[in-house]
Parts: structure tokens; C-alpha cells; sequence
């Protein structure tokens, strides 16, 4: 499933995608995926004493036709006392399993907009002459989406855009890791908020009939799959050879935070306390990096690169509490976010 945390609100809604894999020889550069063997970025070396939390920042989405050369992650897990995984939501309907198979049938036609309305109802027209381009370009002329929500329509056609130039999420290294960890007998902790939506046919039934300032969602989104896909794609291949450097200067439009707050500020997320859920998100993966380090000798941990390159990211944070940060080798000597050090973070 192509996800990040604050998707994590639409599973509620049966929102999802398919991730093809393959793998191609050959290996090209410049706004085409590269493809082949590739070593993947350095990792990020968190410290106070002697005790360490090795991150590797990862990146959505990446090269489709890649296989990532792990070996130095994989010693570093196998030498780990434990696994820090990105942060999630997770959410569940307070029904019990039987009640859970009755929400069924109630579930159908969710995503599509309330009274019927198709998207050239809902969106400018300038907007909807956009979208039908795209969508011909990427999805064909398939009008299976017309009656969507724009929110909805625009993850399907996002995730159409990525597998037409060969991207994909970053599922395929959280895989990796903890295929890894499982082999090593390495203990995994995702750090979590759980959320217990209560009433949950009633909810099903507030959100079909409830209006979503998900607009600047949809127009965000075709943004970026119109003018910023070469970006996405050289982004991809920057994770992929490493370049730390290039994640660093490449401009870091997203149309994620839009997309969550047109979830986050909707009745439903309103009346049951999910609008700071992202800040939550954001704390309990701090506290569990903090008390990793704090316990445990060697922790090694995968988060998005975007939460750790950020001003107000993770590392800053972690450098605020008095930790030593210290960027991964080929960027260590311009790029160190901490004091220095003999020893930089090591390649992959």
C-alpha cells in the first residue's frame, strides 16, 4: 500500500493502491527512474555517549526498477538491540469483528462526492480541463473516478502518475528492514497513536453527507504531478545513489500537508479530537527515539527524509535535547546538522 501517516485516516474510507515490482538491468540518469543495483543513501548517526540511533531517511516515491544494495543497514540491524519504523495511526472502529463485517454494505460508495455530483460539479472549470488532461494522459479514459471526492480522485490519479514514469512508495525498504530484523531476532516498535473511531455507523453516515474543503487538495496534487514530476523523479534517484547533497537543495513541494488538513478539519475528525493527531504522530516518534537511546547501545531507525531534512524536524529536535547529529559520510563535512566528529555516518 502506498501510505504516509496522515493517509493513515483514509483507510477508514477504503482508499488504496497497488504497487507493481520489477527489476531492470540497465541504468539511467537524468528525469527517467533509475533502475538496476543501487546503493541507497548514507544514514544519519544520532549519539550521546556511547550509545547511537543510526536513521535512514527514505523517500516516497522511489525508483520502481531498483534493487538497493543493504548490506552495511542489514549489519547494523543484526547489531541493533532494536528497530524504530516510521510513526503511523492507527485506527479502529469501535464495533467488534462481527460489527466490523455489518459496517460493510454501508461502506459502498463512500468516496464519491454527497447528491450525486461528479468532480466538473465540485471543482473550477480550469481545474476539471486540467484534470481531464491528466487523466487521459495517465489513466486512460476511464470515468470510474468521476464521482469520487476531489481528495480521492486526485490519490488515484497520483498514484497512476507514479507507475506510468516507473515510481513507487517506499513500502519495498520498510519491507527490507524488517524482513531483516525478523531474521535477526531484532525487536520492532512502530511508534503509534491509536485512534478508536466510536460510533462508527454514524460516522459512516457523517461523512457521506458532509462536505470536504479537499479543493486546494485536488488542485495541489495535480500541481505536482504537472510541473514538479521531473523533481519527484530526481529526488527518487538522489535516495537511490545516495546523492544526500542533491535531497537536500531539491525543493520539497508536497501536497501532503493540504491533503491532510482537508481530513483533519472535517466534522468527523473534529468531533473525535484528530486534529492534532499529526503533532501527536510527530511526539510519540520522538519519545520513542529518545528512550531508544536512552536504553539501548545501538537502535536503528527508518523515517521519511523530508521529517528529518526539515528546519522544525526531527533531527533538530533531537540536537535540541542535547544529542550530536551527524550527517551521513559523502554529506558530513558540509551537511553536519551537529558538532563535529572523527567518525562520520556510514555508507550503505
Amino acid at each position: 500500500m502506498r501510505r504516509c501517516a496522515w493517509l493513515s485516516l483514509l483507510m477508514l474510507v477504503g482508499a488504496h493502491a497497488q504497487e507493481p515490482a520489477s527489476v531492470q538491468p540497465a541504468v539511467e540518469l537524468g528525469t527517467v527512474a533509475v533502475t538496476g543495483t543501487q546503493p541507497g543513501p548514507g544514514l544519519w548517526k544520532v549519539s550521546k555517549g556511547d550509545h547511537v540511533l543510526w536513521i535512514l531517511g527514505t523517500v516516497s516515491p522511489l525508483p520502481r526498477d531498483i534493487q538497493w544494495r543493504s548490506h552495511d543497514v542489514e549489519a547494523l540491524i543484526a547489531g541493533s538491540a532494536q528497530v524504530l519504523t516510521s510513526p503511523q495511526v492507527e485506527i479502529s472502529a469501535d464495533a467488534g469483528f462481527f460489527g466490523t463485517l455489518a459496517l460493510l454494505p454501508s461502506l459502498i460508495g463512500i468516496r464519491n462526492n454527497p447528491d450525486g455530483k461528479r468532480l466538473e460539479d465540485v471543482v473550477s472549470p480550469e481545474l476539471y480541463t486540467r484534470w481531464v488532461a491528466l487523466k487521459r494522459r495517465y489513466m486512460g479514459h476511464s470515468n470510474r473516478v468521476e464521482k469520487w471526492r476531489p481528495i480521492f480522485a486526485a490519490l488515484a490519479l497520483y498514484d497512476y502518475a507514479m507507475d506510468g514514469k516507473r515510481l513507487t512508495g517506499s513500502g519495498y525498504v520498510q519491507e527490507k528492514v524488517l524482513k531483516t530484523a525478523k531474521r535477526a531476532h531484532i525487536a520492532v516498535m512502530t511508534p503509534s497513536v491509536k485512534l478508536t473511531i466510536d460510533h462508527p455507523r454514524d460516522a459512516i453516515k457523517q461523512f457521506k453527507s458532509e462536505s470536504i474543503q479537499d479543493t486546494e487538495c485536488f488542485e495541489k496534487t495535480i500541481d505536482r504531478i504537472d510541473a514538479d514530476i521531473v523533481t519527484m523523479t530526481t529526488r527518487a534517484n538522489a535516495w537511490a545513489t545516495g546523492d544526500i547533497a542533491a535531497l537536500r537543495a531539491l525543493p520539497q513541494s508536497d501536497q501532503r500537508a493540504v491533503c491532510a488538513a482537508a481530513i483533519s478539519e472535517t466534522g468527523i475528525a473534529r468531533n473525535r479530537g484528530m486534529t492534532d493527531v499529526f503533532a501527536r504522530v510527530e511526539h510519540a516518534w520522538l519519545d520513542a527515539a529518545q528512550a531508544a537511546l536512552q536504553t539501548n547501545r545501538s537502535t536503528f531507525a527508518m523515517v521519511p527524509a523530508r521529517n528529518l531534512l526539515a528546519a522544525d524536524g526531527y533531527l533538530a529536535a533531537l540536537k535540541a535535547s542535547g544529542y550530536v547529529i551527524e550527517a551521513p559520510a559523502e554529506d558530513a563535512e558540509d551537511a553536519a546538522v551537529g558538532g563535529e566528529s572523527e567518525h562520520s555516518a556510514p555508507r550503505n
